[in-house]
């Protein structure tokens, strides 16, 4: 017998990428250098396969392409993200650095022909790509570049606030602030927990200038953040792991939850980071008089990105005493190709726990999606049928979480296309349409074939 479930009326339906993933044409039309130009090259062994994306999908060029397969999935909404150095090439319209009109002249066009198709935009304006020119000058780590974040949002928002009425102001502060900066897997890749503290105080601070900003250009617009969160829980009963799970959830969750919603930074936090040196005893010099109720600052939804779950065990180890280490609690076989466990229940778990915690206005599910590397077959059709396994069991977790209580509105899939996977490369897809990297054919998979049907629906069984 099949489970139907049944999405609330107006529940919007969409896809998601990113630009430096998708957009290749990295040194065209006055586009400046971003710090993962700069990484994925002079750190290539970083990168799984030594990639970069100066063509990554070719979207540039092929975004009316692109636009076609939206419409054929019937997607309601198309989550995009502006690349930075493409509108602001040294990161600042001041000081030099001057407004790239083909740059914006770019995502006018998309955003257009997205209306006449009938998608509307959803607009991250920060996905990770910063100015190298930025990153020469302290990066995130400095104060001046949540400033220079303010005036992009300005130059972005005056151009496409009339058009463009859902804004994201940063895709993941946890991977930019933290993977990027202290654990050294994402640009501008370096291993300093202080300057990845700093970093992501920054990063919030300039969300909470953004928001404002774009209310005051497009005064009808919805504005929020996302965050990835993920479900800890610990790997044994034991006092250790118990204290390994907090640390671990105030590590990825609660550091950026409890900003934006609360005000404050997690005291338990505090008390461990400066514990282990990494905070000063007399605070942070960068944490100034009012920069956290600006943080704060109301939103219209929290975007929550969801993967999978995370179990943790303590780890005694001499330079920190007690530091998690996560571990894997499944077979290969439950596993996605990245080597994330399938967790399904973690989607109705983290709705649950934003919802009843920190109750926002509403939340968007702005990225869930698979790694797997089925290919086309014999007659041409790309069978990911663990990819829409994935898709339908999330779904329906979202559902129930919905039905709980959840003020989920939305759901966006990772991804509209396979792309280039950051530390990965090319080496993972999370697309729902496969593409051929040589000949940029795109080849729409089983999983695209399924969700067109939840989209017409606007169910899953």
């Amino acid at each position: 017998m099949s489970t139907r479930a049944s999405f609330p009326r107006g529940f919007v339906w969409g896809c998601a990428t990113s630009a430096y993933q998708i957009e290749g044409a990295t040194n065209e039309d006055g586009r400046g250098e971003s710090i993962w130009d700069r990484f994925a090259k002079t750190e290539s062994a970083r990168i799984k396969d030594g990639s970069n994306g100066d063509v990554a999908c070719d979207h540039y060029h092929r975004w009316r392409e692109d636009l076609a397969l939206m419409k054929e999935l019937g997607l309601a909404a198309y989550r995009f993200s502006v690349a930075w150095p493409r509108i602001l090439p040294k990161g600042r319209a001041g000081g030099g650095g001057g407004v790239n009109a083909r740059g914006l002249d770019f995502y006018a066009r998309l955003v257009d022909a997205l209306l006449e198709l009938g998608i509307t935009p959803y607009l991250t304006l920060y996905h990770w790509d910063l100015p190298q020119a930025l990153q020469d000058e302290g990066g995130w780590a400095n104060r001046a570049t949540a400033e220079a974040f303010v005036e992009y949002t300005d130059v972005v928002s005056r151009h496409l606030g009339d058009r463009v009425k859902y804004w994201i102001t940063h895709n993941e502060p946890w991977c930019s602030g933290l993977l990027a900066h202290e654990k050294g897997i994402h640009a501008p890749g370096l291993r300093d927990m202080s300057v990845a503290l700093a970093a992501s105080h920054h990063i919030l601070l300039s969300h909470g200038w953004a928001v404002p900003v774009v209310r005051r250009n497009s005064p009808d617009a919805e504005v929020g953040i996302t965050l990835n969160l993920s479900p800890i829980m610990p790997a044994s009963a034991s006092p250790a792991d118990a204290d390994a799970c907090r640390y671990y959830d105030g590590w990825m969750n609660r550091w950026f939850l409890d900003p934006v919603f609360r005000a404050t930074y997690p005291a338990d936090m505090v008390r461990d980071y400066t514990t282990l040196g990494y905070l000063p005893r007399e605070g942070p010099s960068y944490v100034q008089a009012g920069d956290l109720r600006q943080i704060a600052v109301p939103t219209d939804f929290i975007g929550v990105n969801y993967y999978n779950r995370t179990v943790t065990r303590s780890d005694k180890i001499p330079e920190s005493e007690n530091l998690p280490r996560t571990i894997l609690p499944a077979k290969p076989s439950d596993c996605t190709d990245v080597g994330w466990e399938v967790y399904p229940e973690g989607m109705f778990q983290v709705l649950m726990r934003v919802t009843i915690e920190y109750r926002p206005a509403k939340i968007l599910i702005t990225e869930n999606g698979a790694a797997y590397s089925d290919g086309p077959d014999s007659a041409g059709g790309v069978p990911d049928g663990k990819r829409v396994r994935y898709f339908r069991d999330h779904l329906l977790a979202a559902q129930r979480a919905i039905e709980a209580g959840a003020p989920v509105t939305g759901y966006f899939a990772w991804s509209l296309l396979d792309n280039y996977e950051w530390e990965q490369g090319y080496t993972q897809r999370f697309g729902i349409t496969w593409v051929d990297y040589t000949t940029q054919r795109r080849t729409p998979k089983l999983s695209a074939l399924f969700y067109r049907q939840v989209i017409e629906q606007n169910a899953v069984e």
